[in-house]
């Protein structure tokens, strides 16, 4: 065995035992530089990387964002969102189930975690659709896998990472990745209000439905009168291209502080806010130190001409685009099982980037294909992270949870095909 292939084995080791991901990539990248003729010069490689990576100005969104998704988890602005939806959508067959996945996805978007939306909404979201009278398979599927659905909405930290990684606008990638985002949303929420509407049918009960209340609806939009600018800045900032994303996090982040600290109080602006601050900027700092260390992967990746390789083994056994697409996408699912979205970015995007476009892939749209992969990863069995955390959060073996979203998976692996094979979905509004 050579030295090279003892260190990565021992990378490898230390992955299994659940390192942290910086350090993993760190000793994963020094021993390809080390190994690719760098010799001591591999730490000055990474630090080159590390110095461009804070030249670029978009890179300023991803601590605001961060900032502000962990701000509003520590607030009441998910809740009150949630309320407003129910008393909006409530009168719908499955209404109550469509807030439900709306709420999801607006919450994932702004922490960029499913993990997190599993953890703070399951307890909320779960107990009041049981007592609605949703039955517990429905609603586990549901809050299993809605839990990664805003992924593709601003301002996920994916869209953001994914496009520094791969050095796209990322306003174009927001743009290229709504109409896709509205079709998996849309159609969860068809699937919710034709499940039920059939289950009324079938019991001869309306019990799922409520009537629509107007004070209800007026007391829920009062009560989140100033959570919508927050939705109103981003859509205007990052669909109509006024200004970049880096101002626009800038902007969401001040409003933020200045409503919950000071206009609704639900966050101490002395005791609370530099402990949030405190955190979000050990979360920003992992990011951006595994974000450096994954460039001078990059670089070894490069050097060794890697992806001309995999191209070359690639077009030996097919030149079809159309068999291309279909293997990336088994391939992501499998990557999306067992690795977070951000170091499947790091590590995965610069070998498939040259290699898609080879074979005629526009890169916008394989950033979608990718970042809906991935969501779909976080919650395909049997070794999806969502599948786990919502076992341990409801209290169910994992296995009922593989039973649950089994139809909700069916689903939206059709919507992948569609989004992969209709590349226009993805490029109608950038274009």
């Amino acid at each position: 065995m050579t030295l090279f292939t003892l260190a990565i084995a021992v990378v490898a080791g230390l992955a299994l035992l659940e390192i942290p991901l910086f350090t993993v990539i760190a000793g994963l990248t020094m021993v390809c530089l080390y190994a690719a003729g760098h010799n001591w010069m591999a730490l000055q490689v990474v630090l080159i990387e590390m110095n461009r990576l804070a030249s670029m100005p978009v890179l300023v969104a991803l601590p605001l964002f961060t900032f502000t998704g962990v701000l509003l988890t520590e607030t009441a602005a998910p809740r009150r969102i949630m309320n407003l939806l129910q008393a909006l959508v409530g009168w719908l067959p499955g209404g109550l189930a469509i807030a439900a996945l709306c709420s999801c996805a607006f919450f994932t978007a702004l922490t960029g975690a499913s993990g997190v939306t599993i953890v703070a909404l399951g307890s909320v979201l779960y107990p009041v659709l049981r007592q609605e009278g949703y039955r517990e398979p429905f609603t586990l599927g549901l809050l299993t896998t809605s839990g990664s659905l805003g992924l593709l909405f601003p301002p996920s930290l994916p869209v953001i990472l994914y496009g520094v990684i791969s050095q796209i606008d990322i306003n174009g990638l927001f743009k290229a990745a709504l109409l896709p985002g509205i079709l998996l949303v849309g159609a969860l929420s068809l699937y919710a209000a034709a499940n039920q509407w059939l289950r009324g049918r079938a019991n001869g009960s309306s019990r799922i439905l409520s009537p629509v209340s107007w004070p209800r609806i007026k007391s829920a939009f009062t009560a989140a009168i100033w959570d919508w600018p927050i939705l109103g800045v981003l859509v205007v900032g990052v669909y109509g291209g006024f200004v970049t994303i880096a101002e626009v996090a800038a902007v969401i982040l001040l409003y933020v502080v200045v409503v919950e600290c000071f206009v609704l109080k639900e966050i101490d602006f002395r005791r609370q806010l530099p402990v949030i601050m405190v955190e979000s900027a050990m979360l920003s700092g992992a990011i951006l130190v595994i974000l450096g260390f994954a460039l001078g992967f990059t670089g070894y990746l490069v050097d060794e001409q890697i992806p001309d390789r995999l191209l070359r083994y690639l077009t030996a056994m097919s030149d079809s685009r159309i068999l291309f697409l279909a293997g990336l996408n088994i391939f992501l699912l499998a990557a999306g099982c067992i690795m977070d979205i951000f170091s499947a970015t790091m590590i995965i995007v610069p070998i498939i980037v040259p290699i898609a476009l080879k074979y005629g892939v526009d890169p916008v749209h394989l950033g979608v294909v990718f970042l809906v992969n991935l969501e779909i990863g976080y919650s395909t069995p049997p070794v999806g992270i969502n599948l786990f955390i919502a076992s341990l959060k409801f209290r169910k073996p994992v296995v009922q949870l593989y039973r649950a979203s089994w139809p909700y998976l069916v689903l939206l692996l059709i919507l992948l095909a569609v989004i992969t094979y209709v590349p226009q979905l993805s490029l109608f509004l950038v274009r």
